[in-house]
């Protein structure tokens, strides 16, 4: 008599597939920053844009639909971002983030000749992402708060 484990096997070993690609993704890891530009230059508020570049350690690619974030240089508010996008991150690999800030010049020129002549500025960001995997999107928290080489010189 041959005994048979194909009834049990097959859903079991599904199962394990399953819950083994269904883990959650790694933060994406930043990298550096390139093509910093002021496109609007204003008394009360002001427009910078910079190209961010992130790394995906993930073994499979994400989408980027919304950014909602508040960024602050040395303690004092600079500005925030919100964003839509449609940006695919392929997997294992750099990407470029197109950033654009509406900066609060008020905040900003209370203390900023000290912060830009600083070769490091204490960067802190909080908010939200929207990142999902074939159309399907879930908001993640962001928290980031870390020493940055800045020179504008």
């Amino acid at each position: 008599m041959k005994k048979t484990l194909t009834p049990l096997f097959i859903p079991v070993l599904v199962l394990i597939i399953v819950m083994t690609s269904c883990r959650a993704p790694k933060d994406l890891e930043y990298r550096d920053f390139k093509n910093f530009s002021i496109q609007q230059l204003g008394f009360s508020s002001s427009t910078i844009k910079i190209d961010l570049i992130y790394y995906n350690p993930n073994n499979f690619g994400l989408q980027l639909k919304q950014t909602d974030l508040d960024i602050y240089l040395d303690s004092n508010y600079l500005g925030h971002s919100a964003q839509e996008y449609q940006i695919t991150i392929p997997k294992r690999s750099e990407f470029t983030l197109p950033f654009e800030v509406n900066v609060d010049m008020k905040n900003m020129l209370k203390n900023a000749l000290s912060t830009l002549l600083n070769k490091e500025v204490w960067v802190k960001v909080t908010g939200t992402v929207r990142l999902g995997k074939a159309n399907i999107f879930k908001t993640f928290p962001v928290k980031y708060e870390g020493l940055q080489k800045f020179s504008l010189f």
